[in-house]
């Protein structure tokens, strides 16, 4: 297949054949792919200021206000002005309501704000709203956003509408980047993760994100391993990067390094870079950082 020329071919209703064109994949198969995969052991410091300047530091609560929000922002801030030798996080993802307080307080030029939209963690909502909500976020200050993929669509088989609504959002975003969570942990199967993965690129995604880490929809080694291979075969395809956002239950800085070996299995060191891989977390980061600063 020639490579896509324009956004209009990515309208993938226009390309069901080609989604099924791409490699079968199933659970067996990606399992046994797991077990050729060798996982860090021992702590790398190197590795770990990767992982660290590759996170999307999240604070995503209920009980999320303007004084916790700002007191992490500032922690961002602090850490630049304290230890100007590493690397800062890639972002700080926040909830809409707080975009212009963090726009406003962050002093740090290389880290983004990301912003949750859309109808987030469920996209239940009217289009307008998301649009709406998406557009506010960017003239508040956001530069990312994360978007969820509609679960009840791609069950229903509406691959349209669903491709028609990331479409809309990924133009009203135009240079800023676009995460499209696919909610893996609510999926039944490696060849469903894939074509999510597959929808989501072609509608125009610039990161595809495992979850939201709300109602038990955790990342896997399963699911990131699919979302690789995706990725690969849809830049083999196309030329166009898409990067990957692993989120969702992620515990220990031992969580980071495996899902790290996966994607640098899978997709080279080209991908492990944060333009092309970010870590949704906050716990994890803090973690990570009491060992850097320890070494």
């Amino acid at each position: 297949m020639e490579p896509l020329k324009d956004q209009d071919d990515c309208r993938i209703y226009k390309y069901l054949d080609t989604i099924d064109s791409y490699a079968e994949i199933n659970n067996k198969t990606v399992d046994k792919a797991l077990e050729e995969i060798i996982i860090k052991k021992d702590i790398d410091i190197e590795i770990l200021k990767k992982i660290y300047s590759c996170i999307d530091i999240t604070t995503l609560k209920n009980e999320d206000n303007e004084e916790s929000v700002l007191a992490l922002t500032e922690s961002i801030n602090n850490l630049c002005n304290e230890h100007p030798n590493i690397k800062n996080v890639a972002s700080i993802c926040i909830f809409p309501y707080f975009t212009k307080q963090v726009s406003e307080t962050l002093e740090v030029d290389d880290v983004k704000i990301t912003v949750v939209s859309g109808g987030f963690p469920y996209s239940q909502t009217y289009m307008e709203v998301k649009t709406i909500e998406t557009r506010l976020a960017l003239l508040d200050g956001a530069n990312e956003i994360d978007i969820v993929m509609p679960l009840g669509l791609f069950e229903d088989g509406n691959w349209e509408e669903i491709s028609d609504q990331i479409s809309e959002i990924k133009e009203i975003c135009q240079e800023n980047t676009l995460k499209v969570i696919l909610q893996t942990g609510l999926m039944k199967d490696a060849k469903t993760i894939k074509q999510a993965a597959l929808l989501a690129m072609y509608s125009g995604a610039d990161f595809i994100k495992t979850s939201t880490g709300k109602d038990g929809d955790i990342a896997t080694p399963q699911a990131v391993l699919v979302m690789c291979r995706a990725i690969k075969e849809y830049y083999q395809r196309t030329g166009r990067k898409v990067g990957i956002k692993i989120a969702g239950g992620m515990k220990t800085p031992a969580d980071a390094f495996m899902f790290y070996s996966i994607v640098e299995k899978e997709l080279g060191k080209e991908w492990l870079e944060k333009e092309y891989l970010r870590f949704g977390t906050s716990s994890v980061a803090n973690k990570i950082l009491d060992i850097i600063l320890k070494d």
